[in-house]
């Protein structure tokens, strides 16, 4: 479980990505079990991703 940054849910700029068929599984097999919505939830790896990049040296 994890906290969820209710600032990504007002999110409403539509747009396409393609997922493998293995990782969008795993990511709405997450969604469900924490009870929140695909898009939030890419929405909230993405954030995370980018908050915890490390900078080139």
């Amino acid at each position: 479980m994890f906290k969820v940054d209710n600032e990504l849910k007002s999110a409403n700029i539509p747009r396409t990505v393609r997922f493998t068929e293995q990782l969008f599984e795993k990511l709405n097999e997450t969604a469900s079990e924490n009870n929140i919505s695909f898009n939030l939830l890419v929405l909230q790896c993405c954030k995370y991703a980018l908050d915890n990049m490390e900078e080139e040296k």
